[in-house]
């Protein structure tokens, strides 16, 4: 996984008072532990619960488990797979301390199910290669996003040789990239997964989520609506004469910005479903009216 290239560190006072001059990669690391928010205790976060990290095709068992190494060192623990390339990734050598967790990793199939249940659905990129149609933004503003949501988390990756495609990216709410070199932006997955797991839990007091926060639908009903409201046009030849290539992605991509609520999602999958009634209502009548002239 590759991301944009990053900036240096301006110059940084330590709690003691020290100037640290941000120019070197060493020091980077070492600043990152005398800002303010190095004061927590990782036995007390709650966002692992609510997160699910999701490999989306990978090809080495390596590097699954290097992913599960870095998930159980920062206490997340639901790991899910769609397609993974070796089904023997289960004992890989690289999750040394994490093999319970690489075992009890779930499979899917699509996408749609390894998300299904979560609210917040957030892919990984690197942004060079294509124009994302979700917004994309940088591993702290995305991680300061996800832990500020009050309900269940999906994080992606894509596979080794091709991150994730158009479509697997549709299902996302936003993307996030970290800074990296532009001169050598491609990570190991592991790399990744450790990078973006260690920034959710680096700030963290204890509770991240905050339950009276609004919550978004579920996956799976916001894949209903969109669904639905495909049906919907279609019914209604809002397509007619036209190529409908793509034109499922870039409904899902619509809905997805809309970023509709647990509460409203089934209200408007009603409405849906009411227009779809009264559509199929309205050509049973026309084909009644038309055999009887």
């Amino acid at each position: 996984m590759g991301y944009s290239a990053a900036r240096k560190l301006p110059a940084v006072r330590s709690e003691t008072g020290t100037v640290l001059a941000g120019t070197g990669g060493r020091l980077q690391a070492a600043v990152s532990f005398l800002l303010p928010c190095h004061n927590w205790d990782l036995t007390e976060t709650q966002i692992a619960p609510n997160l699910s990290v999701v490999l989306v095709r990978p090809r080495n068992p390596l590097n699954i488990g290097a992913a599960a190494r870095a998930m159980s060192n920062f206490g997340f623990f639901d790991l899910r797979l769609v397609e993974p390339y070796e089904v023997a990734f289960r004992e890989a050598r690289s999750a040394v301390g994490a093999l319970p967790l690489l075992q009890a990793a779930q499979i899917f199939e699509t996408v749609a199910e390894a998300v299904a249940g979560s609210h917040l659905v957030v892919g990984t990129t690197s942004g060079e290669r294509r124009e994302p149609e979700q917004p994309l933004h940088r591993l702290e503003m995305g991680a300061s996003l996800m832990r500020a949501q009050a309900g269940k988390i999906a994080l992606l990756f894509g596979s080794e040789k091709y991150g994730l495609s158009n479509d697997d990216m549709s299902h996302c709410h936003f993307l996030i990239r970290i800074p990296s070199r532009p001169e050598h932006s491609s990570m190991n997955l592991g790399q990744a997964v450790a990078v973006c797991l260690y920034e959710l839990v680096r700030c963290q007091p204890g509770a991240n989520f905050a339950a009276s926060r609004r919550v978004p639908a579920p996956s799976e009903h916001v894949e209903a609506l969109v669904e639905h409201l495909y049906a919907v046009l279609l019914a209604c030849g809002y397509y007619a004469g036209t190529n409908t290539a793509g034109a499922l992605r870039r409904l899902r991509n619509v809905v997805k910005r809309l970023a509709i609520s647990k509460h409203d999602a089934p209200l408007i999958l009603g409405m849906l479903r009411q227009i779809q009634w009264r559509l199929k209502q309205q050509e049973r009548q026309d084909d009644h009216g038309r055999g009887s002239l």
